[in-house]
């Protein structure tokens, strides 16, 4: 029997369940070891958008399911980025245990002003914290401070086919544009990187627009095939628990704002790259720089009135981040304790991993 024949039945399970389609899968990854063909096994293309459990607040016995997420500290936080994410975690941090992170790490995978990373990382939480993040339901750290997310990153890269990560839209446009002189291996890894920051967690969602669907599926991905190589029986044979090293997360895509467009190119999502500053409406932008903005939309009379409610939206988030970013003591302080908490979980699935793939334990 050819490996076609073997792989056709696995190969289109769009019409599954995806708990149907997840059986059938761990079904056929017992049998792909057979057959040397675990890199190239079939893929499940269930729907990505999961709808969002019920966990009820006043429950003593349920545990919170876990959400983690992050915003790179480039560029000005805008428009976009506040309604297709931090706004959607204000409420997310009442339902779920939620960490959100400053991805700093990301940050470099393309050229860079290093003198300005560390002033845009403080700038990045204190907008979070402006924005309503509340820190007594959601850890609020900077990836960087959190040396797991290196560790698991480098373990995870020696399990990701190069297949996987040539095949990433993103660093092919990416690359494109910066040219190969530009680019390091850094952006090539970067979904294994986001792996990495999702199953240090133990996630069980993370919200993602519609451009990270991609890199999410690879996380998934590459869960399930360490999972395999070097969980259950044969972790347990090393000393360890048995079972699953890592949870496999699951997509939640926000409702509504996931993809908020640029207001000088309506088939482009709102970017910090974007060399036009007026193709965006920044959160610290001031009351004219925004009337300016509002005036490129071809919008007649509703200019007005969008700019007065963005105005009226926009300042009280301005003044509460002015009181955060000025009080550098208490910044510090929630991001060191963000990081600890942060550190001790991710620390436990590390020191797993360590023990499943066979290193001497410290």
């Amino acid at each position: 029997m050819s490996r076609t024949s073997i792989l056709s039945p696995f190969l289109n399970l769009s019409a599954t369940s995806p708990l149907i389609c997840r059986r059938i899968q761990r079904s056929f990854l017992k049998r792909a070891e057979l057959f040397g063909d675990y890199g190239k096994r079939g893929r499940c293309f269930c729907s990505l958008s999961a709808p969002q459990p019920q966990v009820s607040d006043n429950s003593t016995t349920s545990v919170r399911k876990r959400i983690v997420s992050g915003v790179q500290p480039t560029g000005s936080i805008h428009l976009g980025n506040y309604l297709g994410a931090i706004k959607n975690w204000v409420s997310l941090q009442n339902t779920y245990d939620t960490l959100f992170f400053i991805v700093d790490l990301h940050a470099i995978t393309l050229p860079y002003d290093t003198r300005e990373l560390s002033k845009a990382t403080k700038d990045t939480a204190a907008i979070y914290l402006a924005c309503g993040v509340d820190t007594s339901k959601a850890s609020v750290f900077v990836q960087s401070h959190v040396r797991a997310h290196v560790e698991l990153l480098w373990l995870l890269s020696s399990a990701t086919p190069i297949g996987w990560l040539n095949r990433m839209i993103q660093f092919k446009e990416k690359s494109r544009k910066a040219g190969d002189e530009n680019v390091g291996v850094a952006l090539l890894t970067y979904p294994v990187l986001m792996a990495s920051d999702i199953l240090l967690y133990q996630s069980d969602f993370v919200p993602v627009g519609e451009d990270q669907k991609q890199h999410l599926e690879l996380t998934r991905e590459l869960a399930e095939r360490v999972n395999h190589l070097y969980g259950g029986r044969k972790w347990k044979k090393l000393g360890g628990r048995g079972g699953s090293l890592f949870k496999v997360p699951e997509p939640l895509i926000p409702p509504a704002g996931a993809r908020v467009m640029s207001l000088t190119d309506g088939l482009s999502k709102m970017s910090k790259s974007a060399p036009s500053d007026q193709s965006r409406i920044n959160l610290l932008d001031s009351n004219d720089e925004v009337a300016q903005e509002c005036q490129n939309m071809n919008w007649g009379t509703f200019k007005v009135v969008l700019t007065d409610a963005l105005v009226a939206h926009l300042n009280p988030i301005q003044a509460r981040y002015e009181e955060i970013i000025s009080d550098t003591g208490y910044l510090d302080g929630v991001l060191a304790e963000g990081a600890e908490k942060a550190a001790s979980v991710a620390d436990a699935t590390l020191k797993n991993v360590y023990q499943a793939m066979g290193f001497l334990q410290r």
